[in-house]
């Protein structure tokens, strides 16, 4: 994995039975999990996880629009990466391009836009992101 910023972090992740529809290729809902992941680890490597955010700093990231573009099927066993790379920083808010391919650099199977909102826990009221995170966002 790379650094987070608005460079890409490649995650690297296996399509399992429990992914796949009767077919055999990945169901389309698998993929919001996989992205999900894509954007926990891009949060984790700059020093930030999910759980901590909301016990210490009472808030959480949720999804409030994606778009999803499928191109090829993924399919059972296939070793793939999900690649996150932040768009846009608002003042309560991240977006990302997200896509999943063979290999980085190769082309993708599927691609998201995402865009989180940051909000309070437990009223999920719009909460601006952390100074913390807001920094080392800039710091890039």
């Amino acid at each position: 994995m790379n650094e987070p910023g608005n460079a890409w972090l490649w995650l690297p992740i296996r399509v399992y039975y429990e992914d796949t529809d009767a077919s055999g290729v990945v169901y389309h809902a698998a993929y919001l999990r996989f992205f999900e992941r894509g954007r926990t680890e891009w949060l984790r490597t700059l020093g930030f996880s999910q759980q901590a955010l909301a016990r210490g700093q009472g808030i959480a990231f949720t999804v409030a629009r994606i778009s999803l573009r499928f191109i090829a099927p993924a399919r059972l066993d296939d070793s793939l990466v999900v690649g996150t790379a932040m768009a846009v920083r608002r003042r309560a808010s991240l977006a990302f391009h997200q896509q999943m391919a063979p290999a980085p650099g190769l082309p993708p199977l599927a691609q998201a836009d995402v865009l989180v909102a940051c909000v309070s826990v437990p009223g999920f009221r719009p909460h601006a992101l952390p100074a913390t995170l807001a920094q080392r966002l800039a710091a890039g």
